[in-house]
This record gives structure tokens, sequence and C-alpha cells, in this order.
């Protein structure tokens, strides 16, 4: 009979959360949502709008970083193929991209945003012309390779 009783009393027993536990869960809610607030505002801050400095300029800047991620699409091809190739082509744009997101970061800060821009641009146009040269490397290689196989075919 005892055993009965507490088998019902369990099943009779809802479960209930303490006031604390429910304030610690509403304190980590707020944290949370705090600190994704905090970088929200951060990034908005750092946004900066490059049409304001100069028009011109950031429709270059549009115009650059598309042709870039174009070519790097086309680069990653090659990725399968060379490995070798494409690990020491794409550390070569790393650096250029580093000293983007550098000059990026430093915009802001900047009392000539419009030379800071221009450096900016400046450096895209580089990285596009270093990608040009790369994907030309690999054209001229592979046809390289290309006709000595069609030559041994030949014999």
């Amino acid at each position: 009979m005892n055993y009965l009783n507490s088998l019902t009393n369990k099943k009779t027993l809802k479960k209930t959360f303490s006031l604390a536990f429910v304030l610690r869960v509403a304190a980590l809610v707020i944290l949370v949502m705090g600190a994704c607030f905090a970088v929200y505002l951060r990034n908005e801050r750092s946004t900066i709008n490059l049409a304001a400095i100069n028009p011109e300029y950031a429709k270059q800047q549009v115009h650059y970083a598309s042709l870039i991620a174009t070519r790097r699409t086309e680069l990653k091809t090659i990725a399968k193929s060379d490995p070798q190739l494409y690990k020491e082509f794409s550390a070569e744009i790393a650096k250029m991209d580093s000293t983007y997101k550098k000059l990026n970061n430093d915009l802001a800060t900047s009392p000539d945003q419009e030379a800071v821009l221009r450096a900016m641009i400046r450096n895209l146009q580089i990285q596009t012309e270093v990608l040009n040269q790369q994907l030309n490397v690999i054209e001229q290689f592979n046809e390289f390779k290309n006709p000595q196989k069609n030559e041994t075919k030949d014999i």
C-alpha cells in the first residue's frame, strides 16, 4: 500500500521551478542579448559609407571587389590539380588582403579618409593584377603541358 501511495504522489507532483532558477535564466538571457547588441553597435559604427566619402571611389571599390571574387573563384579551380601552386598563389593574395583589411579598419579613424580610400582601391587594383598574372601563368603552364602530351601520343 505504501508503494502505491508513493506512485500516485509522484504522478500528481507537478514540476515547479524555484524563483532563483527563473531569475538566473532571465539574467543569462539578458546578458546574452546585451552582448549581441554591443557587437551589433560596434559593427554599425565601424561600417563607413564609402559613397559619402567619394562616390566614384565607392563604385571602383565595388567593381574591383567583384573582379577579385571572380578571379579567386577561377584560381580555386587549380586547387585540386596543383595544390602547392594554389597554396603559394593564395598566400600572396592573403598578404594583400590583410593589408586591405587594415586600411579598412583605419578608414574610420583617419583624418584623411579619402587618402585611405584611394590606398584601399590601389590595393584592390594590385590584387586584381596579381590574380590576372597568376591565372595567365596557370594558363601558359597548361598550354605547355598539353602540347607535350599530344606530341607523345603522335609518336
